[in-house]
């Protein structure tokens, strides 16, 4: 779906016509396939398109948007047209003549998902659920799912800006049922990268089939945990999900524009330990939540958030950026043509540091190594959360010891990363999906392994 950039101008003269100081066109084709396979045959085979475009005008800071689905010519005008009644009075704008800024090529594709047929997508999957079978009798069935999606984007704006971005992503989901006697035990794995099917080249199917197995009959012999404060070790990867949810969410403009986060008033001043540095990057090659350009046509860089504990930035998008009179830092993204944007992460990871993960455990009398995180919820305006642990273990002695199952991390985001004594040098980044005002995006979480002085830990006993 592509038009040329005259009627694009013309477009973008309409939706200023009534007023406005800003205007921008966000045009998109997405193409996913996903692939479900559950008791060892193939369960469903979906193949999806969304195409459509929007029309923002920005007045101040406030907008007006409008979009529609399978655009045509006309439907472009006809969108225009629309915006413009709907913005309100702005100041005089001179339209820049559109000229391309679509960065540098960074994540390359080497394998087009487009071009695997189902064999092959089934051959993927078959490998992950023999793998799983045989690591162990007490597995009872994998319940996997292979997607793979293409998103082509392309962004005009009243200031010249010109932009187009291909995006392909695939992931492999794994979630084994291990059983033992009566008792039944779940678990899972779900790598994903902004890749084509050369995903499999550094995640085969069956090292992922093995996490998630493993992980499941681990949990048929662990105990419940221990309640209450005691030294917490958060694994690296996903572990990094607690500052997604609970801090990262409140550095983004869109919170903070609205006082709705804790650190709206912060900048400059420390709010976590000196031995933690935190950034944002969309432009890591071929991470899950790397792109381009955003979905604002501002291209994608690399944010530091925190700097040794003080707070140096935060998250933004052009209506942010305006609230807040801070730099753009290519962070409005959609998920996808029917939302407007708005301020979002992309990789959000605390940074790596010297210590060992032996040195984390070996000072550790008794406490909590969590391997695995689960979900939870968390306040946006305290940083308040509860979050599940997929997969734990006791900490005794300096050595880790038992498994233990049903454990839960109770904490404030502010509170958690002042205590953070100790942090690794195994950075690494997982693949979420994060909702908020703009819908659901590909999100990276990540950190390395860090020691937590003090933490709530709540489960069943």
């Amino acid at each position: 779906m592509e038009f040329d950039r005259e009627l694009l101008e013309e477009v973008l003269r309409t939706s200023l016509s009534g007023g406005g100081d800003f205007a921008d066109i966000f045009i998109e084709q997405t193409d996913s396939s996903s692939v479900r396979w559950e008791s060892g045959t193939l369960r469903d085979i979906h193949a999806g398109e969304i195409c459509g475009a929007g029309i923002r005008v920005i007045t101040g800071d406030s907008y007006a948007y409008v979009y529609r689905s399978n655009p045509t010519e006309a439907a472009l005008r006809s969108l225009a047209a629309e915006a413009s009644r709907a913005s309100g009075e702005g100041r005089e704008v001179q339209l820049r003549s559109l000229e391309d800024c679509t960065p540098q090529l960074v994540h390359r594709i080497e394998r087009d998902p487009a071009a695997a047929d189902i064999a092959e997508r089934l051959e993927y999957i078959r490998r992950a659920d023999t793998a799983a079978r045989e690591y162990s009798a007490q597995i009872q069935d994998a319940l996997i799912t292979l997607t793979d999606v293409e998103q082509r984007v392309t962004i005009a704006c009243s200031d010249g800006t010109y932009a187009a971005d291909r995006r392909v992503r695939t992931r492999l989901s794994v979630n084994c049922i291990a059983r033992k006697g009566d008792q039944m035990e779940r678990s899972g794995y779900a790598p994903g990268k902004a890749m084509g099917f050369e995903f499999f080249d550094s995640f085969p199917p069956e090292f992922t089939a093995l996490k998630a197995a493993e992980s499941a009959c681990l949990l048929l012999d662990a105990d419940y945990p221990p309640q209450g404060v005691m030294p917490v070790v958060l694994a690296n990867e996903f572990g990094g999900v607690i500052f997604h949810e609970a801090c990262g969410h409140a550095l983004e403009s869109a919170n903070v524009a609205k006082q709705a986060s804790q650190f709206h008033d912060r900048m400059g001043k420390r709010i976590a330990s000196a031995k933690i540095s935190a950034s944002n990057d969309a432009t890591l090659p071929n991470e899950w939540g790397s792109y381009h350009v955003d979905d604002e046509g501002v291209p994608a860089e690399r944010t530091q958030l925190i700097r040794r504990g003080k707070l140096v930035s935060f998250l933004t998008d052009r209506i942010g950026a305006r609230k807040l009179d801070h730099p753009l830092t290519g962070s409005g993204r959609r998920e996808f043509y029917a939302y407007p944007p708005a301020s979002r992460m992309s990789n959000t990871f605390i940074e790596a540091g010297k210590s060992t993960f032996d040195q984390m455990v070996s000072g550790i009398d008794y406490g909590l190594y969590c391997r695995k995180m689960g979900g939870g919820s968390v306040h946006p305006s305290t940083g308040e959360f509860n979050f599940a642990v997929n997969e734990a273990y006791l900490i005794e002695h300096g050595k880790i010891t038992r498994p233990v199952k049903g454990a839960s991390l109770i904490g404030k985001g502010p509170d958690v990363l002042k205590k953070i004594e100790m942090v690794g040098k195994d950075l690494s980044i997982g693949a979420g999906m994060c909702g908020s005002v703009s819908g659901a995006v590909p999100a990276g979480v990540g950190q390395p392994a860090v020691l937590v002085s003090q933490l709530l830990v709540g489960g069943r006993t």
